[in-house]
């Protein structure tokens, strides 16, 4: 039989994460076979959630567990920079269990206590979409593609925000028993199987956690000119600089390109008027500077994840 860690990090972090993985590994081992032992395993023998509302008893201590074959790490919530500061033991842990052949897996914000191990570096990874500025900053040789409800790369496992978890323990589910106790754990929890992004769920708000004063003058230009086809060029000569400095500026402050800040802007006015407003595909796209149908619906979608039609239908109640 395997063992699965679901650790229990120090500080306050996520408990939803914990007890979700816990019930659908338990569930798989009840359907078909106990795969795995399943032991929740942390640092202290209890931690609190919710200003003591709630507590978590550790198993066993991480000092007790010399092998094991998959851990998983849950979300530490929006309280990732504590919790990287707290659980320098565990993050060595990580590291050593890793080296010595066990899987792992990253819930969310968790995947900061992955690349505070260095395990990330050169690999591609998801986290929660509002996390993605602060995460490439302090990460920057992590690939890191919050689009991705999952990831998969050398036996390191991670996702997208919040309750899409699940999706992720489905998918290890499947992957260490078979598809069917998959399917049985997804209509028993009544989860959607096989998502495979989260593009529709990001809000983006602007990129300007920077201090280069003429990038965040051009992104206002930009963001006040919605209905605007704003050539690159131009907007560089209006702030007396040149096009490829300009360029290497912007994307060193944003991480995007000037061309792919405005396609996120526009999309994400898009996406409003779509969930807000009975207006139609045409007029929207019109608003957001673009007059070529084809075009929008190729940009909408590249963002997304969904045509502009569907995202209308899923998001804006009156459509729906």
């Amino acid at each position: 039989m395997k063992h699965l860690t679901i650790l229990v990090p120090d500080g306050e972090n996520n408990l939803s994460s914990i007890v979700g993985a816990y019930k659908i590994f338990s569930r798989a081992n009840a359907y078909r076979k106990e795969v795995f032992k399943i032991e929740l395993v942390g640092v202290s023998k209890t931690v609190d959630f919710h200003g003591g509302l709630f507590s978590a008893h550790p198993h066993k201590q991480i000092s007790e567990i010399k092998r094991t074959d998959l851990v998983i790490i849950p979300s530490l919530n929006h309280n990732y920079h504590q919790s990287t500061a707290v659980n320098t033991e565990l993050v060595d842990w990580i590291s050593k269990q890793y080296r010595e052949g066990a899987a792992l897996a990253s819930i969310c914000t968790g995947a900061f206590l992955l690349a505070e191990a260095g395990l990330l570096d050169g690999k591609s990874c998801s986290t929660h979409w509002s996390a993605e500025e602060d995460f490439r900053k302090r990460y920057p040789k992590v690939n890191l593609q919050t689009d991705k409800l999952i990831t998969d790369e050398q036996g390191i496992y991670t996702n997208g925000g919040a309750y899409s978890f699940l999706n992720l323990v489905l998918y290890l589910v499947e992957k260490y028993y078979d598809r069917e106790t998959a399917i049985y754990c997804a209509k028993v929890f009544q989860i959607e199987i096989d998502r495979h992004n989260q593009s529709d769920f990001i809000i983006f708000q602007g990129q300007k956690a920077h201090s280069d004063e003429l990038i965040k003058k051009a992104q206002d230009y930009i963001e006040h000119r919605l209905d605007e086809k704003i050539a690159t060029e131009d907007l560089a000569a209006s702030l007396a600089i040149g096009r490829r400095n300009f360029d290497r500026r912007f994307i060193k402050a944003t991480g995007n390109t000037p061309t792919e800040y405005a396609q996120r802007v526009k999309i994400e006015a898009a996406k409003k008027a779509f969930e807000n407003s009975r207006k139609s595909i045409n007029e929207v796209m019109y608003e957001v500077g673009y007059s070529d149908q084809k075009a929008f619906r190729e940009v909408f979608r590249k963002i997304t994840g969904l045509s502009p039609l569907e995202y209308r239908n899923r998001y804006n109640k009156d459509a729906a």
